[in-house]
């Protein structure tokens, strides 16, 4: 059944332009990637760990803030 609905839906041309753009959008962040990861190393070190207290902290203030509400 839903087979029958995809081939109403998309046409040989609206397949073959949405694989090529999924291939070219891949290519492309890969290329971003691989590209701006020297400087992420470089200006973003130990950034894991800011994040990851970050984010403790909210969950903590939104336990306390919950707590005190009551």
């Amino acid at each position: 059944m839903l087979l029958l609905i995809a081939l109403k839906m998309f046409t040989t041309g609206r397949i073959v332009f949405a694989s090529l753009f999924i291939i070219a959008f891949v290519a492309l962040m890969i290329y971003s990637y691989k590209k701006d990861a020297v400087n992420n190393k470089k200006h973003y070190q130990n950034s894991a760990k800011y994040v990851a207290i970050g984010i403790v902290v909210t969950i903590i203030l939104l336990f306390l803030s919950k707590l005190l509400t009551k």
